[in-house]
């Protein structure tokens, strides 16, 4: 009995193993698809790496399998573990970057970093929402943070919408490698093939906790429209009550 059970855990491991290995390629492949990196290199030999990751939704819904994978999960703890990592993306209001600079050479200063980066979508041009502070400060060897660009625009309509392509543009004066270049990324996101996550529970959560916030920031409008219109309203019953005065 114990060799039969132990062959039986010797073949599960077995089949584990290879399915570990199999779905690792595919993982790579789906990183490499929406990682963008470039080297820049000037005539003392200082190098500049820059790695930039569209947070795409075929890029989350791998990252989201392979934890799963890993760590044997049940349903709940994937939908759990899909909230937690979407509210921390802050997908529910912004477009995500991860970006990570690696200078071997001298020292780069980007402050204030949000003047220096800007994304287009088809001809709209979109500045940060909000980024890694860290980025203002001055830079020698690795460092990474994330970038947020908006979602929605004023009227809650998807920025994305309709769009094909992405283009991620960095000022060239940000270091000795790069100046006077022209440093910029492309992402055909049409090609996004991803999206499982949206039909989750965990989206719906998001989904609400946008609508919420939505909907506060349409009812302080709605307020102050209000009391604008009591305003006018008093200054025009005032008008007409001096009409009838100057009429009699």
């Amino acid at each position: 009995m114990k060799k039969i059970l132990s062959a039986v855990s010797l073949s599960a491991l077995f089949v584990f193993i290879i399915a570990a290995v199999a779905w690792a390629a595919p993982y790579d492949d789906i990183v490499k698809k929406w990682t963008r990196e470039v080297t820049y290199k000037d005539k003392f030999q200082a190098e500049l790496t820059i790695k930039v990751a569209y947070y795409a939704s075929e890029y989350i819904d791998a990252v989201i399998q392979k934890e799963a994978e890993k760590n044997l999960w049940t349903k709940d703890e994937v939908e759990n573990y899909q909230y937690r990592l979407l509210k921390s993306l802050s997908l529910e209001e912004y477009i995500p970057f991860y970006i990570e600079f690696d200078n071997r050479g001298p020292a780069m200063h980007m402050a204030p970093f949000d003047e220096q980066i800007t994304l287009w979508i088809g001809k709209k041009k979109y500045k940060p929402v909000d980024y890694e502070k860290r980025f203002n400060f001055s830079l020698t060897g690795k460092r990474g943070g994330f970038v947020y660009f908006p979602r929605y625009d004023d009227k809650g309509k998807p920025t994305l919408e309709g769009a094909k392509t992405i283009r991620l543009v960095i000022n060239g004066a940000i270091s000795a490698q790069t100046i006077g270049k022209t440093v910029e990324f492309y992402w055909d996101i049409d090609k996004d093939s991803g999206g499982s996550y949206l039909a989750s529970k965990a989206a719906e959560r998001l989904e609400a906790d946008r609508l919420i916030k939505r909907l506060e920031k349409l009812n302080e409008q709605k307020k102050e429209l209000q009391k604008q219109l009591d305003e006018l309203d008093k200054e025009i019953q005032k008008i007409e009550e001096r009409l009838k005065e100057l009429q009699n």
